[in-house]
């Protein structure tokens, strides 16, 4: 089947297994509970499976995209969480870096070294290959 007929879910999963690593993603569903698993199934048929799917972008730009919205909203933890992906989709810390510098004339010098702060330990952590 091409994979412009798969189904959407599907194809957000593999999406999400390759982008976000294997034991991310399994964590997450392990932690998912009949109160989340509507919300995680829309997650991953929405963003991962009709978003990052498309043909737009590749991923190195959209990670470069997610982490400038996720620093102007100050949503921290999915900030961590894309910086690794970002590392996983091919970019550098360097480039990571530009994209904060870039973030504090728009976003706000707090928000920035705030960023900064956080990429800086995940990038100090070891690369997960799952």
């Amino acid at each position: 089947m091409s994979d412009e007929f798969r189904d959407p879910y599907d194809a957000g999963m593999a999406v999400r297994r390759e982008v976000l690593g294997a034991t991310h993603v399994d964590r997450a569903n392990a932690r998912t509970t009949p109160f989340t698993e509507d919300f995680q199934a829309f997650i991953t048929r929405y963003a991962w499976g009709s978003v990052w799917t498309r043909p737009g972008l590749d991923r190195r730009l959209r990670s470069v995209a997610v982490l400038t919205a996720l620093l102007a909203n100050r949503h921290w933890d999915e900030f961590a969480m894309h910086v690794r992906a970002a590392r996983r989709n091919g970019l550098t810390a360097d480039e990571i870096a530009e994209v904060i510098l870039q973030s504090a004339v728009y976003c706000g010098v707090p928000v920035a070294n705030h960023g900064f702060a956080i990429a800086q330990r995940v990038l100090d952590e070891p690369e997960d290959d799952a």
